[in-house]
């Protein structure tokens, strides 16, 4: 590699690795005034997804503050419900997770911070009033109810059930003398939150579907701070999304979910993106505390206005889920409530590669008792041998490719001056020769599916979570053994250590060690070879932090690549050239005879 490719590499390395924080340092995010808060204190006008002014909605505060607020526990074996009477709804779920490798129960806090409780109802004084319900515990769960002076009354009845499911009935009922008119009404669904301070907030957000398929609003899409070229941008406060097809809605992280499955499909939704607490742990504080906060999306259903009459009684059934996102335990959850519910798990593009290998992982840990870590090593090998004719066959063409190389070039070079001659020799060289350009390409490209499959099955997993494997505490975050101190801030842009992360480091030893043994795909000049050579260290670099589930799955591939290049190399050697066979020499032309008139 000459010395202005390895610059290059090395600055593109460098800014890579500093971009985003040196963004935050030159473009650091406005604080809020003093004394301000997260909470609005007046309806606002949120933004369709055509970027249009909507109605208002959400007046706040839920609750007259200077009353008391009054909770009550519901306890199940699967999750702890707190409901409040401030708003009437769920304040807060704790789930009861129990990992595989660990002992004690894992508590996994849902729903915490977020502004005003799931199946709080919102609209002003007409549906509100001060918003101080009484909680009363039932023989089969909670029921909250309260009067306003308009002669409305609401009913909520709480009931637990299994898999992680609510049964909420919603009764709404006009004891006035008169009609009632009542406005468009949120119904909240709750916040989706990060999991912990090195959630970088990629997967958390809001999923709805609309009866058809499913969408996905986060921090990844609508609210993203990062724009064109990561440039930084205002992200909106608040997106309003459906055209009265709302059929459920959830609020989620990587793992875990809060969904709200109604029966009368919802008019519309409505997400509000809000600054969270900053994570006090000690990872956290090694991190830094100069990067924006982490973000919520605190999230409504709305309904439109309705006039009830003397004595009308409105009631809808609600389901509402709060727990894993874990395949198993969602479909059993969507045979209750039904409406595709099971679409929660968005697998994305090659969805259906992914269900298949996360069976696959599943079955080889339930059945042979595997290991989960062993078990991606299995699944990989496995992967291997099936594609291991075509990377065998890919692997010998890209080889008998390069030893025709001379010769191609050759005729290039005679045909320089007609490139459309020039194409037309090569491929006939390649027939002769029996070799198809396209041979080492296809049989990657038939892998990709796999491949993304595969890394959407290891990022979506929760079976992973928590799951320590040789030297690994848990399986889904990063491998970190130890922090490298960073006193005094010396190294700009890095917070106040660096992780120290073994298996990124080992696969990218072995994708250096996979380039050099790689041959060069055709016309490929020498500064193309060699930052192909080390681009490796980009890759390195971009999964450094990744979890350690997906840097095994990528370090083991690695290394039966290079296993199979080494098998393949003296398989079929590359035979000899058969020379192009020469042009046919043109009939000689007859002179002409000058002939005088």
């Amino acid at each position: 590699m000459d010395r202005t490719s390895l610059i290059v590499v090395i600055i593109c390395v460098i800014v890579l690795i500093t971009w985003t924080k040196l963004v935050n340092r030159i473009y650091p995010p406005k604080p809020l005034p003093p004394g301000a808060t997260n909470v609005q204190t007046a309806p606002v006008t949120a933004t369709n997804q055509g970027g249009t002014p909507g109605p208002s909605f959400g007046p706040v505060p839920v609750a007259n503050t200077n009353v008391p607020e009054a909770t009550e526990v519901l306890a199940t074996p699967e999750a702890r419900y707190t409901f409040t009477s401030h708003g009437g709804g769920i304040k807060l779920v704790e789930l009861q997770m129990k990992i595989e490798s660990k002992e004690n129960i894992e508590i996994v806090p849902l729903n915490k911070g977020t502004p005003a409780p799931t199946l709080a109802i919102l609209g002003g004084e007409p549906v509100q009033g001060d918003g101080i319900f009484k909680l009363i515990k039932t023989d089969h769960g909670i029921r909250a109810e309260k009067t306003l002076t308009n002669g409305l009354v609401l009913i909520k009845e709480f009931e637990p059930t299994n898999n992680f499911l609510l049964s909420a009935t919603v009764r709404l009922e006009n004891r006035s003398a008169t009609n009632l008119a009542l406005p468009p009404q949120e119904w909240v669904v709750g916040t989706a939150t990060p999991l912990d301070a090195r959630d970088n907030g990629q997967n958390v957000g809001v999923i709805w579907y609309d009866g058809s398929k499913t969408r996905d609003v986060g921090g990844s899409s609508e609210f993203s701070t990062r724009g064109f070229m990561c440039l930084p941008r205002t992200p909106p406060r608040e997106y309003l999304g459906g055209a009265s097809n709302v059929v459920w809605v959830a609020t989620h992280n990587q793992y875990f979910a809060l969904a709200l499955v109604p029966q009368q499909t919802a008019q519309a939704f409505v997400i509000r993106r809000i600054d969270l607490p900053r994570f006090t742990s000690d990872e956290a504080r090694r991190i830094g505390t100069n990067s924006p906060p982490p973000q919520g999306y605190w999230t409504s259903v709305i309904y439109p206005p309705v006039t009830m009459t003397n004595g009308q009684v409105l009631e809808q059934k609600v389901w509402v889920y709060a727990g894993p996102k874990e395949y198993e335990t969602v479909n059993r959850a969507a045979e209750r409530t039904g409406n595709n519910f099971d679409q929660i798990l968005s697998f994305g593009l090659w969805g259906f590669v992914s269900k298949a290998l996360l069976f696959g992982m599943n079955w080889l840990h339930r059945v042979l008792r595997i290991p989960y870590g062993w078990t991606i090593v299995g699944i990989t090998v496995l992967i291997k041998l099936v594609f291991w004719p075509l990377t065998a066959s890919s692997t010998r063409s890209a080889k008998r490719m390069q030893a025709l190389q001379p010769q191609i070039k050759a005729i290039q070079e005679k045909y320089k001056d007609d490139p459309m001659k020039a194409q037309k020799k090569v491929m006939e060289f390649y027939k002769q020769n029996k070799v198809n350009p396209m041979g080492s390409c296809l049989p990657m490209l038939l892998q990709i599916p796999v491949f993304f499959g595969f890394l959407t099955m290891i990022r979506t997993a929760i079976e992973l979570r928590g799951v320590h494997w040789l030297w690994v505490a848990d399986l889904s975050k990063p491998d970190t053994l130890f922090w490298i101190p960073n006193p005094g801030g010396m190294i700009p842009f890095i917070g106040a250590g660096i992780p120290f992360n073994l298996l990124p480091l080992i696969m990218g030893a072995t994708m250096l060690w996979q380039a050099r043994l790689t041959p060069p795909s055709p016309g490929m000049d020498k500064s193309q070879q060699a930052i192909m050579k080390y681009l490796p260290l980009i890759f390195l670099v971009t999964l450094y932090n990744f979890s350690a589930a997906m840097t095994l799955y990528w370090t083991t591939n690695n290394l039966l690549t290079i296993l199979q290049t080494k098998l393949t190399k003296n398989i079929a050697g590359p035979t000899p050239a058969t020379p192009a066979k020469p042009a046919p020499p043109s009939p000689p032309q007859k002179k002409q005879k000058n002939v005088r008139k």
